[in-house]
């Protein structure tokens, strides 16, 4: 029986406009305004001397711009394989096609930070530029698009949580969704707005902590560790919140009511407590010289100082 209060999902449509045969949809429009806002972000991070104290920047502004290109690639094309292989693998036999057809929704996180890391291991490798270091930069930018993305999957009505009686508990159920389906997949029962906590938690705060280590702490100084912050958070968020969001039906049950995406998350818990641990017991370089500071070659070398 559902509780005397709960809240109705809005009657949001996944179309922000149309224009004549063609529709913006809201989750396209939250991936390009995270690839955006991610890279003016990053590049950002680059040009903020003070935020290099004991190593240049990685690689330059400009070659940012050119990383743009690759991991809007990795994003979109890991995201979409990824969630065709971890969580809908029927859909290679049962209809290829649909494969392509990102538009529709169905993009997999761990499958993006895999195409990610494929797209920018082939440009650190082009450019002869840190991996690591590399990285640092662009997972401090990730939460924006992450935030934006799961506010969309909200908007989408899909992605919900399990059953739960707290006053925020909400119906997913519009007329949106039942003109979509035919009927409510959700059902009637108020739901956890899953989403929004992933949102919250894997976005906004992640983004802050994120903002701390490398405004406040200066962690880009040392190799790894804001990759590793990323990882730690990102994986204990979503382990955490998983235990809240409905599995997709699809899936085989798991024993010890584990998801796939506890599993998936699980190596980058692993992964990112070592970097931070590696990353920390690294001694730093000498400081930088404050001329040396301002300067963002491609090579990493200080600019040569004025007479």
């Amino acid at each position: 029986m559902p509780p005397a209060h709960y809240l109705t999902f809005p009657n949001f449509d996944p179309i922000l406009v149309h224009l004549g045969p063609f529709a913006i949809r809201w989750y396209a429009l939250a991936y390009i305004s995270g690839i955006l806002l991610g890279w003016r972000y990053a590049t950002g991070l680059l040009k903020n001397a003070r935020l290099w104290t004991h190593r240049p920047p990685p690689f330059s502004p400009e070659q940012m711009d050119d990383l743009v290109l690759w991991i809007a690639i990795g994003v979109i094309g890991g995201g979409r394989l990824g969630d065709v292989i971890f969580y809908n693998p029927t859909i290679i036999w049962r209809d290829p096609l649909e494969i392509l057809k990102v538009w529709n929704g169905g993009m997999s996180f761990h499958g993006g930070v895999i195409g990610v890391a494929i797209a920018m291991t082939i440009f650190a490798w082009k450019n002869r530029l840190d991996l690591l270091r590399m990285a640092d930069v662009v997972c401090a930018a990730y939460p924006i698009g992450h935030f934006l993305g799961r506010i969309a999957n909200f908007i989408n009505g899909e992605l919900w949580g399990r059953p739960t009686d707290l006053p925020w508990g909400m119906v997913f159920c519009n007329q949106q969704i039942q003109r979509s389906y035919g009927y409510c997949p959700a059902g009637l029962a108020p739901r956890h707005p899953s989403q929004l906590y992933e949102a919250f938690f894997e976005g906004l705060v992640l983004f802050l902590i994120l903002r701390w280590a490398t405004h406040r702490a200066k962690l880009g100084n040392r190799r790894g560790v804001v990759v590793g912050i990323f990882l730690a958070f990102y994986g204990a968020f979503r382990i955490a919140i998983e235990n809240l969001r409905e599995p997709d039906s699809w899936m085989p049950q798991f024993p010890l009511g584990l998801t796939m995406g506890m599993m998936l998350s699980t190596p980058m818990l692993i992964v990112g407590l070592y970097l931070i641990w590696r990353g920390m017991r690294e001694p730093l370089p000498p400081a930088l010289p404050a001329r040396a500071e301002a300067a963002t070659p491609a090579d990493g070398t200080p600019a040569p100082k004025s007479a």
